[in-house]
């Protein structure tokens, strides 16, 4: 990445492709391995699909916003309100940029969003639970682990085919 901060936007359809590669590249097959977010021991399939992604650029309070630098995208990440809070997801960095500060920002702007424009005061994701080490990273950024766990999707292949049997979401939560 250059020293340029990242410039920020919010997706449209003619950045669906792009996302989708960026997610995939980010979680899945042997190019992931490259970050430290990987799903690869975990998952193997898909992560997102076009259908996902265009699905939350066009509904109401949701968003998919981007963070380019030299005008190439290298993170994105889903934000919305659900269930009276607000919601991240899909948060993604290119895995070859990881480590570098870059995840900090666009989580960053992300609750600002939420807060600011959203009008939100609690941000909420879930996560993979075994996933300690980036549970681990949200919590040094002020998120809490609710112990509220939600079942992983099975047989939903739009989740991803699992390669155990033991996953599950965990919900985390910030004030805002």
């Amino acid at each position: 990445m250059s020293d340029t901060e990242p410039k920020f936007r919010a997706a449209t359809a003619d950045d669906v492709e792009a996302i989708v590669a960026l997610v995939e590249s980010a979680y899945r097959g042997d190019a992931s391995r490259a970050g430290w977010t990987t799903e690869a021991d975990l998952l193997d399939g898909r992560r997102t699909g076009a259908d996902d992604v265009m699905a939350q650029i066009t509904r109401p309070q949701s968003r998919i916003l981007l963070a380019e630098v030299d005008g190439r995208l290298v993170a994105c990440a889903h934000v919305a309100v659900e269930d009276g809070a607000g919601y991240f997801g899909m948060f993604s960095v290119k895995p070859t940029l990881q480590g570098g500060g870059l995840g900090k920002r666009v989580l960053a702007e992300a609750e600002r969003i939420v807060r600011e424009e959203y009008g939100q005061r609690l941000m909420r994701m879930t996560v993979i639970d075994v996933r300690e080490e980036l549970i681990a990273w949200y919590e040094r950024r002020g998120y809490r682990r609710t112990g509220v766990k939600k079942p992983f999707p099975y047989g939903d292949e739009r989740f991803g085919l699992p390669r155990r049997d033991d996953l599950r979401f965990e919900v985390l939560e910030k004030p805002l």
